[in-house]
């Protein structure tokens, strides 16, 4: 593993840089460890639609995950000045206060099995990659911005009438939301989607 450290200056955009590094190296690894605050806080706490967002003297704690040149998948905790610790998916217009020191590692491994997800070769090439969802449900908001973030093309059905309810519990005899589906057998729900990106095969179906 090559390490590599980063200090950023007051103003920097904590995430996109770390997407800058990903791309301008070419190469795929790890956050290592961070020193550093932060004046705005952006991230995706889980159970809800939209990103929470802080503002103020906020205290990196960890920030932990991959990166490549395709993109990001990071999860920051900070805390707040009452001391109060907070968490989730790391999200772009997080603002560096007065400097944040940052050590990255890169793999040496091939690009596509960091980050990437290694491609497993017992797992044949999807046909189709559905998601079935219901609007204003926050795990099927959260099994979307998934797919999205890994860059997983996919199908969405969108479950908005009485109709379509019917159609979709009588093809997966489910009635919870989301319903992922491959190949159009059904797998699950969102916990057997990050179960998939868990093992790593998630990625593989890019």
């Amino acid at each position: 593993m090559r390490a590599l450290p980063l200090r950023l200056s007051p103003g920097s955009d904590l995430r996109l840089s770390i997407e800058e590094v990903g791309r301008r190296e070419n190469g795929s690894g790890f956050v290592l460890g961070v020193v550093g605050n932060l004046s705005r806080a952006a991230f995706q706490c889980p159970g809800r639609v939209q990103p929470t967002v802080l503002e103020g003297n906020l205290e990196i704690i960890t920030l932990n995950g991959t990166f490549s040149p395709k993109g990001v998948h990071l999860h920051l905790s900070l805390s707040d000045g009452d001391c109060q610790v907070w968490g989730g998916h790391l999200e772009p217009g997080t603002i560096v206060l007065k400097g944040a020191e940052i050590l990255v590692g890169f793999s040496e491994l091939p690009l596509d099995a960091v980050g990437e997800g290694r491609k497993d070769p017992s797992i044949k090439t999807l046909q189709s990659f559905e998601i079935a969802v219901l609007p204003g449900c926050p795990w099927s908001a959260r099994a979307l911005r998934m797919l999205k973030t890994l860059q997983v093309p996919y199908k969405v059905l969108n479950i908005d009438d009485d109709k379509s309810f019917e159609m979709i519990k009588k093809r997966s005899d489910l009635s919870t939301f989301p319903q992922i589906f491959i190949d159009g057998k059904l797998i699950g729900g969102y916990d057997a989607l990050t179960e998939l990106h868990r093992s790593g095969k998630l990625e593989s179906y890019r």
